[in-house]
């Protein structure tokens, strides 16, 4: 098993490139269901998580065909199987969206529930109720979605009750082909959403308000091919911009949008770092000063991310003063508290709030990601301990961070893969 070792003390100096977004391409990536025609996805990541789902969609019938560089062709002639299997669902909860789209071009499915979640339940109940609002009969048993549309999908109001990205993004890729009007009221507004729309659109649906709180979708027959380029990863971007403010020095971000990480960067900002916004990225400057403590409160977009909740939280354990951050998202996403406290930090968690209180110094350890965000958090940490620190589990990194060794290196970071060396860790 796969371990990262971080040397800290090197402050990072440099440019690294934003990939696409892990969480877009893997949406667009089911979006190639709809369509007999080749969708052609450009500025791709080479994931985990999209291999995951091209093995998935292989099994479907679709063939995937990772160009040089960051493209992907997915063409799906002909739908050979309706059936996901758990032993693939399971690897990755976003492989549950393949049953809209499935239902949409077959009249029917069998999905495997996605099961349990480290950072929280993620129930996928909101998503069952949209498809059954568009005409789709759900039964449940054996940990198993049976769908059928025999009369086909029709247009529906569909008001979700509290804010869910991935069932929006669901709700729509089956909307798409139903017959009549759909309105999505209350939808989630990230700009994952707008990619989505956008590539939709270009495969001839017709999709207005993404990126707002109501979506109308009007229903088409059939959909065509497309060219698309996967929206950049504001995840990754904001990522690399906490590392940047946590070692020192001066990176410049490229490939990306500041106005997608905005919350974000005003709070690098308040902590003491410099932000300079840019047409095409970001640059964060930090001199050596010490960073000051900053009170976050994570939320839906444009708010602050959740995603980028431990990152910010590996800052904090450096700042000067105590910190409060609450996590509004998710019930269980404070798992790496331990693992920082290993390497020095101070931290103490309450229900949904975590109370950080700045140390002088962090120092190296081994330590154990839990989750995807959270192995980013501990090798942010990593880069300002005294010391190594050895991050076991980086398969939870290898999801959502392509090259992430080559991009901080590049910068300057002492940062290296360890390759399948020391006992393989117990996934209790």
């Amino acid at each position: 098993m796969d371990r990262i070792a971080i040397v800290g003390g090197a402050r990072l100096n440099g440019e690294i490139q934003i990939s696409g977004a892990k969480n877009s391409a893997i949406k667009l990536m089911a979006a190639s269901l709809l369509t007999d025609e080749p969708l052609r996805l450009t500025n791709m990541p080479r994931l985990a998580d999209t291999r995951f789902l091209g093995t998935l969609l292989t099994r479907l019938g679709t063939m995937v065909d990772e160009r040089n560089g960051a493209e992907t062709i997915l063409h799906t002639p002909e739908i050979v199987s309706s059936f996901a299997p758990y032993d693939l669902v399971r690897q990755m909860r976003a492989s549950f969206n393949v049953l809209g789209p499935l239902i949409a071009r077959t009249g029917q499915a069998k999905v495997s529930l996605p099961g349990g979640c480290t950072i929280g339940a993620r129930p996928v109940d909101l998503h069952l109720k949209a498809l059954e609002a568009l005409g789709a009969q759900i039964d449940l048993h054996e940990g198993y979605v049976y769908a059928q549309a025999p009369r086909g999908l029709r247009g529906a109001e569909i008001e979700f009750p509290f804010v869910s990205v991935g069932a929006t993004e669901h709700a729509m890729l089956t909307a798409v082909l139903a017959k009549g009007v759909t309105v999505l009221s209350n939808a989630a507004c990230e700009p994952e959403l707008g990619d989505l729309a956008d590539c939709l659109n270009k495969m001839g649906a017709q999709v207005e308000g993404a990126g707002t709180s109501e979506i109308r979708i009007i229903g088409v027959k059939k959909l065509s091919g497309a060219t698309h380029a996967v929206i950049t990863d504001r995840i990754e971007a904001g990522t690399y911009a906490v590392a940047a403010a946590m070692a020192g020095g001066e990176v410049r971000l490229t490939n990306t949008r500041a106005d997608l990480i905005e919350a974000l960067l005003v709070k690098i900002e308040e902590a003491g770092a410099q932000v300079e916004r840019m047409n095409d990225g970001v640059i964060i400057r930090r001199n050596g000063a010490r960073l000051k403590a900053v009170d976050v409160d994570t939320g839906v977009y444009p708010g602050f991310a959740t995603d980028l909740q431990a990152q910010f939280m590996a800052l904090m354990t450096m700042a000067d003063g105590e910190s409060v951050i609450r996590e509004h998202i998710f019930e269980n996403r404070f798992m790496h508290v331990p693992e920082l406290n290993r390497l020095g930090a101070d931290i103490t968690v309450s229900g949904g709030e975590a109370r950080v209180r700045g140390v002088d110094r962090l120092e190296g350890a081994q330590v154990m990601a839990t989750d995807l965000r959270a192995s980013v958090s501990l090798v942010i940490a990593g880069l300002a301990a005294e010391g190594e620190t050895m991050v076991g589990r980086v398969y939870h990194l290898d999801r959502g961070f392509e090259r992430l060794e080559e991009k901080l290196g590049a910068c300057g970071a002492n940062v290296r893969r360890i390759k399948g060396e020391g006992p393989a860790e117990a996934e209790g």
